[in-house]
């Protein structure tokens, strides 16, 4: 059947849906996302901080007592010492029984190890009374995330967080993964009217812009690559798209792309997307990433501003942008 061709408003209008987002268009709307990324990690590392902070503060009570206690503890040490001689003194002088004799020796080594032990804690500066208070702490520690088992590992996690809150500190609004503009005038060609990569394109996107991509992908730590086709202004002939039934093959790689055939700039724009992120899909450079192809149509000017009618032959417009960005958080409740 044949589609019935729609008023040129409504072409422009949708062409204008494809290219922005809630009115903003999408540098802004990336600069919005990026802002409310670093909103968020920075409330993370600031509750990763009170919870710190709060374990510390209870590790300090809790030395404060030891040290009040401390004093308390030796003198029980210097009576438990005296009674300990006293009772040496009255076995040597009593005539006790072999089987008695036996068990009041054996609690006496007992006692003899207690007395060790509790040395030993007091040369580590811990108290025995104490190890129930400090296993708290180490509670709290680990239900607040942190590995009470390893202190270095417990070092590092504090090191890590105290790093990324710096980097966030030293981090400016501007420095964002640069966008990779391949336009006609920079000698990037599609075949005329259709989405076909030319050979001398298609070596490029394979070459040093999917390396380039590589590069910011790690420098930036991020996973997105948008794909975007803008065009000119120059209206096109065909009446009936096909876009809608073959855009699904296309991308799966089922059908070429020069069996889609457009009938406005915004199915253009989206077929020359699709035609690159292809290409960028298939290069194990690129692999964990999630390509995106998109259109902008006619509405976007180079630097990023919108047409005010300006018909004609314009290689500068006809360009392919690559954005480069981190996966938006889902908003699915």
């Amino acid at each position: 059947m044949v589609a019935r061709s729609e008023p040129a408003a409504n072409f422009e209008h949708k062409g204008y849906n494809r290219g922005l987002i809630l009115g903003l268009t999408m540098a802004e709307s990336m600069l919005l996302l990026v802002f409310c990324l670093l909103l968020v990690a920075a409330a993370i590392i600031k509750a990763e901080q009170n919870k710190a902070l709060q374990a510390q503060l209870q590790l300090e009570a809790l030395q404060k007592r030891v040290a009040e206690e401390k004093v308390q503890s030796e003198k029980d040490f210097k009576q438990l010492a005296s009674e300990l001689a006293a009772l040496q003194a009255q076995l040597q002088s009593a005539n006790i029984q072999p089987a008695e004799r036996e068990k009041f020796e054996k609690e006496w080594r007992d006692l003899v190890l207690a007395r060790d032990t509790v040395q030993r804690l007091k040369d580590q500066g811990l108290e025995p009374e104490h190890l129930a208070e400090l296993e708290k702490a180490l509670a709290i520690l680990k239900d607040n995330g942190f590995s009470t088992a390893d202190a270095k590992a417990m070092e590092k996690r504090l090191h890590d967080l105290l790093e990324m809150e710096q980097k966030q500190a030293d981090a400016k609004p501007h420095q964002w993964p640069p966008i990779i503009n391949l336009s006609e005038a920079g000698g990037y060609f599609f075949r005329s009217g259709s989405a076909e990569l030319t050979p001398e394109f298609e070596d490029k996107l394979t070459g040093a812009i999917a390396d380039q991509i590589a590069q910011n992908l790690e420098q930036y730590q991020v996973d997105i690559i948008e794909v975007i086709g803008h065009t000119d202004e120059q209206p096109i002939s065909r009446t009936v798209s096909n876009l809608d039934q073959s855009y699904i093959d296309v991308l799966k790689g089922k059908k070429p792309v020069a069996s889609v055939l457009p009938a406005d700039n915004a199915g253009l724009g989206l077929a020359r997307a699709i035609a690159v992120a292809n290409v960028l899909k298939a290069d194990k450079k690129l692999v964990g990433a999630t390509i995106l192809p998109m259109s902008a149509a006619q509405l976007v000017l180079p630097g990023d501003t919108l047409t005010k009618g300006q018909a004609g032959n314009v290689e500068s417009r006809r360009r392919i942008e690559i954005r480069i960005r981190r996966r938006n958080a889902s908003l699915t409740p």
